[in-house]
């Protein structure tokens, strides 16, 4: 069993600086060809400040982090036993080429079905912007084959 009393445990914060380029390798990977995402013409001419994040890129921020999924030390699991229950995002601003981005996360729950053969870990992230504007949440759910 993984140790519940890990529940509301907050994670080291950390940045990211976020640059064009990543940006439009993100859109590309994801196959978003609209090209507000890689050109500050027409992200410009769309109305944006400069070239927007794509959908979903908050996820990205957190593999940046000085740890590669720090849950996963902090609870002793064995990542060939993880799988990507869900994720889930809320937007509450916009995320831009040349924002520096701070992260925090924080383990939310943990519970189990089928006895105890599936733990499932519940896990929310922030991101900020360097102006403190909170421009985006994330939760994501983890589950761990005992």
């Amino acid at each position: 069993m993984l140790d519940r009393s890990k529940v509301g445990h907050e994670f080291d914060t950390f940045s990211v600086d976020i640059e064009k380029g990543r940006l439009a390798f993100f859109a590309k990977a994801i196959g978003e060809n609209n090209p507000i995402y890689c050109s500050e013409e027409a992200a410009k001419a769309a109305g944006y400040k400069t070239i927007p994040a794509p959908p979903t890129f908050m996820m990205s921020v957190d593999l940046d982090g000085p740890v590669f999924l720090p849950v996963l030390g902090l609870l002793e699991m064995d990542l060939g036993r993880v799988l990507h229950g869900s994720q889930d995002f809320q937007y509450l601003g916009q995320i831009y080429a040349g924002d520096r981005i701070t992260q925090t996360s924080k383990i939310l729950d943990m519970f189990d079905k089928k006895g105890g053969a599936l733990e499932f870990v519940v896990m929310e992230s922030s991101y900020t912007n360097q102006d403190g504007e909170l421009v985006g949440k994330a939760q994501q759910t983890l589950v761990y084959r005992n």
